[in-house]
């Protein structure tokens, strides 16, 4: 399975339909990618969910949301819950802009 760590994806079934998370692993064995937020899922304890539940909101050209917690994730370094939910409003400031 290719490695999705530091992608940005959005739910898209199950009870957290519809929340923005953060790629902080990938579960090789049973094809599963593990989202945490921050706030209701933590890094310590992150979601697994499928592939083909999730929709990336990146754009196609870099996959990546370039954010010092995302190269930290990359490089598995450990990143903090606060770290991540800042990263992530972080995110949602800027892909909102521009939009009514």
């Amino acid at each position: 399975m290719f490695d999705y760590t530091g992608w940005i994806v959005q739910a898209d079934a199950g009870r957290d339909k519809g929340g923005i998370f953060c790629v902080v692993g990938v579960d090789q064995e049973q094809n599963r990618l593990l989202l945490a937020d921050g706030k209701r899922r933590k890094v310590s304890h992150p979601k697994r969910k499928k592939l083909g539940h999730v929709s990336c909101l990146t754009d196609d050209q870099s996959r990546m949301y370039d954010h010092p917690v995302v190269h930290s994730l990359k490089q598995g370094e450990p990143v903090s819950d606060r770290a991540l939910r800042r990263a992530l409003a972080a995110f949602k400031e800027g892909s909102t802009l521009g939009k009514r």
